[in-house]
């Protein structure tokens, strides 16, 4: 394992705690509840149904412990003091036939392409970060490069 930290947005911080709480007390309690019927039905050297709860224990205490390693490693960023794009800043952004699309710049463990957030350290994410309303930037893709204006830098 690595001791780097993994810059990540509040928002990104809370739900990956949420998630954690979560496993650590719901998600282990019904595992236990299905080792407990597992055990009551009888011999455990042939129950599916023992060894799928201990399957799923394993699993969960496996995510428990990456989760808590990506939290301690956690810095939460603050908003960019010159309002630039950074961290936690939705981007609205105009590309060269006028459309426009709406990006939110997140640490790489938030990342979710279908909500149009992208890690910062994404081509995309890297040619917006420190950008202003008005500035020109470039993104290198498979297809070429694609021009965007950015439009609006907000945060919450």
């Amino acid at each position: 394992m690595t001791n780097d930290r993994i810059p990540m947005t509040q928002r990104g911080y809370d739900k990956l705690a949420e998630t954690l709480h979560t496993l650590k007390t719901t998600r282990r309690e019904q595992i236990s509840e299905n080792m407990g019927r597992a055990i009551a039905d009888g011999d455990l050297r042939e129950s599916a149904a023992y060894d799928e709860a201990r399957m799923e224990q394993s699993e969960n205490e496996s995510r428990i412990s990456a989760l808590e390693e990506q939290l301690h490693r956690a810095i939460v960023v603050e908003e960019d003091a010159t309002g630039g794009a950074g961290l936690g800043a939705r981007i609205r952004v105009k590309d060269g036939k006028g459309q426009e699309r709406q990006f939110e710049l997140v640490g790489t463990y938030e990342v979710d392409v279908l909500k149009g957030k992208v890690s910062d350290a994404s081509p995309i994410g890297k040619a917006l970060s420190g950008k202003h309303a008005g500035d020109v930037v470039e993104v290198p893709g498979p297809k070429g490069t694609t021009k965007f204006e950015i439009v609006a830098v907000e945060y919450d």
